[in-house]
């Protein structure tokens, strides 16, 4: 071969053809990739295909070989299109089969038998001083039924901000604790903790339901404060019903007696893939799961990285609640906002305000909490009560902060993000957000839910300098949302699924994350997973994909 055909071959990569593109970084470049790919593509022969020949018929797939091909330099776009299917169908597939035979493993294990007693629930409810709504009826009842069967329950009770998830998982643990078991109540941090405790405790105590709360700062029981070695020796003895803390409580180092109800809230902050493991902790017989959010799960999410669970919605919201009026605030319109937040204060109310970073960062043009506390405090609000909260301080001066601000001894909060997960102040009607457009949709969904619980119409305020028209669009959605269901769609289509809350933590490959909001090849993956395993359960039939399985299932806890 001359040199001029060898240069027309190796220009035939690079020119009058589709051309692949790659990530690029530093000395490594598509056309030095395209180079060493090329070559590399005549031994794909000697690789195993993972995808079943049956899968692939039936659903139209490339091999292996023709699509490893085609993605890197296919003959035409359709081509290109199709390999990139295969690929994706492939990732998907494995994680269906993964979380599919998670769910056959856990329906093989047993749980306590929660016995519904109707007059006691009856009593329960009478006891709230509200009505239950039709919805947290519905979940109730999904809920009951699952854990007086002798199989384990995994269901996930998903409701908007201020919806009464909490109420429905306590009637839950009243039951468990009635029937002689033990419940842990788990919340990702210190001040949700102690907030559910708060409400849930008095209820409890009515019934005489021993229930303690127990946190890296305290332990503490209806008497009051005890030491942890004495708290710990009561959750052994059973003497406690109920439990409320942080995922701590599942630590080797607290032996429950007769833990029969773990309840999760906030689940996607636990860890995604960590739900598998708690069956592991365990051996014939294990507790009944109950996991809560209130960051709405899109439809394609759930089918995927919550496969493995039930699903009860809450979708309606307590009588009375009025819809938070939410306004997005340019730069010229920011002295507006202030004098709005001290009409309000005037008015007896009170306001939180919440930035994005705690120290300024000379990268980000966002502002710092501390700098901003100091400013709104000299210079903006001189004549009023502001307190300052944010991750880095210790727990008990987060605690002191939470209960001024609670105990209406502060006027306005300025915050971080540690307010976004369930901090209920019902005297707060406004909720600022300075770089609002620095924060996903879920994020400021679940800001404006810290405001509007009570009767007191509530407004939402998001602060941006961003004339980016994508920014707008995303801030336009939670302006006019009112539903965090429809909201959640629009957020995965806006920002894709890579920055959804806890997706990031799933261990899934790129094309798989890439895919997620492909409703009708997740469900083409859910049913071809479905029919592998309605014939062979264990794969032994499919050491490929058995291997596959293992693989993700390792990479995923890892991560």
């Amino acid at each position: 071969m001359g040199y001029g055909e060898q240069k027309n071959k190796k220009e035939s990569l690079h020119t009058g053809r589709l051309v692949p593109v790659y990530p690029e970084t530093s000395g490594i470049t598509s056309r030095w990739l395209r180079f060493a790919i090329k070559p590399i593509l005549k031994f794909a022969n000697q690789l195993p295909d993972v995808l079943p020949d049956e899968i692939r018929k039936n659903y139209h797939l490339p091999n292996l070989v023709h699509a490893l091909s085609q993605i890197h330099f296919p003959n035409k776009m359709g081509d290109a299109e199709l390999a990139r299917k295969r690929f994706a169908f492939e990732e998907l597939f494995i994680l269906q089969l993964f979380m599919r035979l998670e769910r056959l493993k856990l329906r093989q294990k047993t749980s306590p038998s929660v016995k519904f007693d109707e007059k006691a629930a009856k009593k329960f409810v009478d006891s709230l001083p509200y009505k239950l709504t039709d919805d947290q009826k519905r979940a109730s009842w999904q809920i009951i039924k699952d854990i007086e069967g002798p199989k384990p329950m995994n269901r996930l009770l998903e409701g908007d901000v201020g919806s009464g998830k909490t109420i429905v998982a306590a009637m839950a643990a009243y039951l468990t604790a009635l029937n002689g078991y033990q419940a842990a109540f788990m919340a990702p941090t210190e001040i949700l903790s102690r907030q559910h405790y708060e409400k849930i405790q008095p209820l409890f105590e009515k019934f005489e339901i021993p229930t303690g709360l127990l946190t890296s700062a305290e332990a503490r029981v209806s008497q009051g404060k005890i030491s942890k070695k004495i708290f710990i020796k009561k959750v052994e003895d059973n003497e406690l019903k109920v439990i409320i803390g942080t995922h701590s409580l599942i630590q080797k180092n607290i032996i429950f007696k007769n833990l029969a109800l773990i309840i999760i809230d906030e689940q996607h902050r636990f860890g995604v893939n960590q739900r598998a493991t708690l069956a592991d902790h365990h051996k014939e017989s294990i507790p009944h799961l109950l996991s809560m959010s209130a960051t709405p799960i899109p439809r394609t999410l759930g089918l995927t990285i919550w496969g493995d669970l039930d699903l009860s919605l809450i979708k309606e919201m307590p009588k009375g609640r009025k819809n938070i009026i939410t306004k997005i605030v340019p730069p010229s319109k920011r002295e507006w906002a202030y004098e709005f937040i001290k009409n309000e204060i005037r008015n007896g109310r009170q306001a939180f305000v919440i930035c994005p970073l705690i120290e300024e960062s000379e990268k980000l043009e966002a502002r710092a909490v501390k700098k901003e506390y100091e400013r709104l405090k000299t210079d903006i609000f001189p004549h009023l009560k502001i307190g300052l909260l944010h991750g880095r301080l210790k727990s008990k001066e987060k605690e002191k902060i939470m209960a001024d601000f609670l105990n209406k001894n502060l006027d306005i909060l300025v915050s971080t993000s540690v307010v976004e997960v369930g901090i209920d102040v019902p005297n707060a009607t406004v909720m600022m957000i300075e770089g609002a457009d620095r924060f996903g949709l879920a994020s400021l969904y679940q800001f404006r839910g810290r405001v509007g619980r009570e009767r007191h119409q509530s407004y939402c305020f998001l602060l941006t300098d961003s004339a980016s028209g994508k920014t707008n669009e995303r801030l336009k959605a939670i302006e006019s949302a009112q539903s965090g269901f429809d909201l959640a769609e629009r957020d995965l289509e806006i920002r894709g699924p890579g920055d959804f809350t806890g997706v990031r933590q799933s261990g899934l490959p790129d094309l798989a994350m890439a895919s997620l909001t492909d409703l009708k090849l997740i469900e083409e993956t859910r049913e071809a997973a479905k029919t592998i395993l309605s014939t062979d359960p264990n794969l032994k039939k499919y050491p490929l994909l058995a291997q596959k399985v293992s693989e993700f299932k390792n990479r995923a806890h890892l991560e």
